[in-house]
């Protein structure tokens, strides 16, 4: 029995690599067709590329292209080669935006390009256009299914796109270089006011400006003291004790006190 089953294992792989084969040599496009959607359907999503890479043109302009150009940009999408896919996803929608697969061909082509979304460390261009994608499948089926995975996806997305920039700001602040830094918080929180990192920018902007007036010249440091201080007030308005760098800050506000008091 276990000779036979083994046998039959043998005869019906080799019968299928055999019709594999054969479909790749043949030019009966129809039947690679068939072939094609069968191994995607087994999810032998290699085996099914090659054979739509080779009938995708053969289809272009006839009413089976719809079709075929879905599967060719899902198996990309299926074999995780994500720059391919986002971009057969994007033909896909300009060429059938009625299909009834439109819909999802926009949110698999907007997700391919989140997963190519770097590390926040990194250059960030692909992150931006994975969030105009995103974002403009959420304005165009705003009442889909996969509105709350999209709109998480976005949240995920922005939050790398707001630590890359205060991480960059921030390396302004431990360089010593405080008037580049407090100028690069300054533009922070223009572009990222509801940023999770905006009571870090407050402190860090706070303690440039400290440190930039204790070290500099006599006939600046009460302008610029005076200045940091009511950068620790608009702190303190939004954080008061709570604040993770509350202690931190009102050990600063004292000093700035202190040293202003020398001038009066």
């Amino acid at each position: 029995m276990k000779r036979f089953l083994y046998l039959l294992i043998c005869v019906v792989t080799f019968g299928s690599c055999s019709e594999y084969h054969k479909a790749l040599r043949s030019e009966d496009v129809a039947s690679k067709n068939k072939l094609a959607e069968k191994l995607y359907k087994e999810e032998k999503y290699k085996k099914a590329l090659r054979l739509f890479e080779q009938i995708v043109p053969q289809y272009r302009g006839k009413p089976q292209a719809e079709r075929v150009m879905y599967y060719y940009a899902d198996t990309y999408y299926q074999l995780e080669d994500y720059y391919l896919a986002g971009y057969q996803f994007e033909r896909f929608t300009k060429s059938y935006p009625k299909s009834q697969k439109t819909e999802e061909a926009s949110f698999k082509g907007a997700k391919s390009y989140y997963y190519l979304s770097p590390r926040y460390s990194l250059d960030q261009t692909e992150t931006t256009k994975a969030l105009e994608k995103l974002q403009s499948y959420i304005n165009t089926y705003p009442e889909s299914e996969k509105l709350k995975e999209a709109n998480t996806l976005v949240a995920e997305l922005r939050d790398k796109k707001e630590r890359k920039a205060f991480e960059i700001a921030k390396q302004f602040h431990h360089r010593r270089d405080y008037k580049v830094a407090i100028s690069a918080f300054d533009n922070y929180l223009v572009d990222y006011p509801g940023s999770t990192y905006r009571e870090k920018v407050l402190y860090y902007k706070l303690e440039s400006e400290y440190l930039l007036a204790v070290g500099s010249y006599e006939s600046l440091v009460e302008e610029r003291l005076t200045t940091a201080q009511g950068y620790y007030n608009t702190y303190k308005k939004y954080y008061k004790t709570e604040g993770e760098f509350f202690d931190k800050a009102q050990e600063i506000a004292e000093d700035i006190k202190s040293r202003l008091e020398q001038f009066k």
